[in-house]
Formats: structure tokens, sequence, C-alpha cells
């Protein structure tokens, strides 16, 4: 088996999470996309979802919510740039639910499918 990959997962106000991973996977306007380690270079871009890290040496599973962004897959390593990402420890649930019901309550049309998006996406990681 190759090399695990670096992986870097960023935030536009920080770093979220930096490691080594055997498969990274996130979701794109094509569908959901599972990187391992000799994979193609590639640049993609993200929208709301999950993404899986899996760390080698049964380190565990992450998950984190991120919300766009664009992902690229290079030499050896995968960076994550997200517009905003929070790994699944840090969504509060209750806060998280709360959000989803001022987004579906929102009269703001432009803002409410985004609003919308965010918060089912960070419930869903939450709950993994």
């Amino acid at each position: 088996m190759a090399d695990p990959y670096e992986v870097h997962l960023v935030a536009t106000d920080r770093e979220v999470w930096t490691g080594e991973a055997t498969l990274v996977s996130f979701e794109t306007y094509d569908g959901e996309v599972g990187v391992m380690p000799g994979h193609s270079p590639m640049l993609a871009m993200l929208k709301d979802g999950p993404v899986l890290i899996r760390q080698p040496d049964d380190a565990g599973d992450l998950h984190a919510a991120v919300h766009t962004g664009f992902a690229v897959v290079d030499g050896g390593k995968v960076i994550i740039l997200a517009e905003s990402a929070e790994l699944a420890e840090e969504i509060d649930l209750q806060q998280a639910e709360a959000l989803l019901e001022e987004a579906k309550a929102s009269e703001d049309s432009d803002g409410k499918v985004a609003a919308l998006a965010r918060a089912e996406t960070r419930i869903k990681v939450a709950k993994l």
C-alpha cells in the first residue's frame, strides 16, 4: 500500500486539522469523492457536506462538517480549503438544531438555502 496522504483541513479563519490519512471522502457538485493514496491529481469544488478522514494504523476516523470550498489532491497531499469547517466533536447538536429551525422560519430567500444546508450538514456530522 502507498504511503498515507498528508491532509490539511483549513477554514478561512483557522487550520482545523492536519495529519495523515489513508482515505479522505468529501462531497462535490459531481457527487461524493473518495481519495486514497495513489489517487490522480485533482481539483474539486466542495458543496456543504461531511468529510471523512480515515487515519492510518487504526487511529480512528475523523468526521467534519465543511461548508463550500475546494479540495486539492496532488503530490501526496490532500488540502481542503473551506469557507468554514468544524470537527464533529466541536459541533453543539442543540445549537445546530436551533439554527435549522431558524433557517426554516427565515423569510430571506437568498440566505435560506445556504443556512438550511449548513445546519443540516452540521446535524448530520454531529450524529456520526
